[in-house]
């Protein structure tokens, strides 16, 4: 069932009104994230919605994975991703396609920004991540909180598509994105975007599965029905890296992760009765095939010097 608007609040709470959904979200994408609900499904255990980076959890090789293994796991793809700024205590970020909020409140507790901004296109999500963190996000008028529950400003939540963020330019000192690029129609209004938002010498870190090449693109809409059906986009590793160049982010490196993907997301889905024979176990054919891989992407925003010459 999806949210109920709203009633008109401060920014940064969980009452805020925002503007309609905006125009042109697909509806594969709407569905799931609005009255399906993903972060509910059994497999996305915890509710961040990501295969996870299983590669850091001690001990599983020998028991059976639990649903704590995958919560850890899903926790660590954020830890991963977040773990390539450097410095960033006190620093500013914005995460892109933020759902339920939880790898914002992550990148809060453990790397000690000094603000988080989520951006989602969804507003069923929004109001979820609202929810989810109204603690952090403290009262909407200002009055203390109860008990020893101290409100914080260093929380907002704002409805947005990738491709067009209501955030001033140069605002941010990190920029990223942890599986949400395979929802983007297109990647060059992202890459624009990024290149806007970062402050000089900001950094960008983008985690999601993208094809391998041109010919993978096009065969995967016949093994995952998320391709066929839309909710997911074929993007092309190369061509994602391209883009982000373009527009003018420098130093773009890409990093295989699948080892640390497919291999744990799978033997997990294989333990679990109502998912052991399902389509989502493919996505370890489509890797092993050498169809598509899990990846980070790392870049840096343009010196003060390049930002100003290009502004003129």
């Amino acid at each position: 069932m999806t949210q109920r608007p709203s009633p008109a609040g401060a920014p940064g709470h969980p009452d805020r009104q925002d503007p309609p959904a905006p125009p042109g979200l697909p509806p594969r994408v709407a569905q799931a994230y609005g009255a399906s609900d993903l972060s509910t499904v059994p497999v996305f255990a915890g509710g961040f919605i990501n295969f996870g980076y299983w590669a850091r959890l001690p001990g599983t090789a020998d028991r059976p994975l639990t649903e704590a293994d995958r919560i850890r796991s899903e926790q660590d793809l954020y830890r991963l991703v977040l773990g390539t700024f450097d410095r960033p205590a006190g620093r500013t970020a914005l995460e892109v396609g933020c759902g339920r909020g939880l790898g914002c409140a992550l990148a809060l507790r453990e790397f000690g920004f000094g603000s988080v901004t989520g951006l989602d296109a969804h507003p069923d999500q929004i109001a979820r991540a609202r929810r989810a963190n109204a603690v952090l996000l403290g009262p909407p008028t200002g009055e203390p909180a109860p008990g020893d529950r101290t409100p914080s400003p260093r929380l907002d939540f704002v409805r947005g598509t990738a491709d067009r963020v209501p955030l001033p330019d140069a605002g941010t000192d990190f920029l990223y994105s942890v599986e949400a690029a395979q929802h983007f129609r297109e990647l060059t209004g992202f890459a624009r975007e990024a290149a806007r938002l970062l402050r000089p010498d900001g950094r960008l870190a983008l985690t999601t599965f993208f094809a391998r090449d041109r010919a993978a693109a096009r065969a995967l809409p016949e093994l995952l029905p998320t391709y066929a059906d839309g909710l997911d986009v074929p993007h092309v590793i190369d061509d994602a890296a391209a883009t982000l160049t373009g527009a003018g982010l420098r130093d773009v490196r890409v990093t295989a992760i699948g080892d640390g993907v497919w291999a744990g997301y799978d033997r997990y889905m294989s333990q679990q009765p109502q998912f052991r024979d399902a389509w989502p176990r493919r996505f370890l054919t489509a890797y092993t095939s050498g169809l598509l891989d899990y990846y980070v992407i790392t870049a840096t925003a343009a010196t003060a010097t390049a930002a100003a010459d290009r502004g003129r």
